[in-house]
């Protein structure tokens, strides 16, 4: 889903259509488009204002130099809305998060009660790549924990970045969501165990079946044998 996070100071109809047309042509190139309604839900704003001096976030507020040069203005407000639109990011994410939570909450309290655990070997694996799918896009496809390389040599734009991420308690997020991930990790992992040590024991059932199946196939000619020498 492409993220399109503009800065405007005053409302403009005109603008908020030309932005409407744009994100219709972005629609024509998406992969894996995320639902509209959590698209329109999770959204991230922070008021602005043109002032004299250093651009800064300030107070839940950006102050834009009103008299730096155009590349320098167009650099700054990226950094803003890099941050802003990793929060977005973000909030996607711990959203997916929450409703794998809710698809496994049930299961601590069956295993507590002794009560069979309504999940295939094949379902738990799926939950256990839909866990890791969501840990390996967190932890290391995103910049989450780590500050793009981009800022490296712009240790001015750094600064504004890392403000607006500590603003938006991104680092903070990102250690609750992986405290939950762990979580679910052992829990997950708690699954699989007991659906293998369950399939275990069907087995050693089974080749016992078998083992005492064949023992008496094989006892039985005898035992028909030694009656019949006994009538003799």
């Amino acid at each position: 889903m492409p993220v399109l996070l503009s800065l405007q100071v005053t409302p403009d109809y005109s603008y908020f259509f030309q932005i409407k047309k744009v994100m219709r042509v972005l629609e024509h190139h998406e992969i894996q488009p995320y639902e509209v309604a959590l698209v329109h839900w999770e959204n991230e704003e922070i008021n602005y204002s043109m002032g004299e001096g250093n651009s800064k976030l300030h107070h839940g507020n950006i102050i834009l130099n009103s008299d730096v040069e155009l590349d320098q203005a167009v650099l700054e407000k990226f950094a803003f809305s890099n941050a802003l639109s990793l929060s977005v990011k973000l909030a996607i994410w711990e959203v997916s998060l929450d409703h794998f939570v809710e698809s496994i909450q049930s299961i601590p309290e069956m295993l507590k009660s002794g009560k069979r655990v309504k999940l295939s070997h094949a379902e738990v694996m799926q939950k256990i790549g839909e866990l890791f799918s969501l840990r390996h896009r967190i932890n290391l496809s995103s910049d989450l924990l780590i500050t793009p390389d981009f800022y490296w040599d712009r240790e001015n734009l750094e600064q504004l970045y890392d403000k607006t991420c500590q603003f938006l308690s991104i680092n903070r997020r990102v250690k609750v969501i992986n405290e939950k991930l762990q979580h679910c990790t052992e829990l997950t992992g708690l699954m699989r165990n007991h659906l293998s040590e369950k399939h275990g024991l069907r087995l050693e059932w089974m080749i016992i079946i078998l083992i005492t199946i064949e023992v008496r196939r094989r006892l039985q000619p005898q035992c028909m044998l030694h009656f019949t020498g006994k009538c003799m």
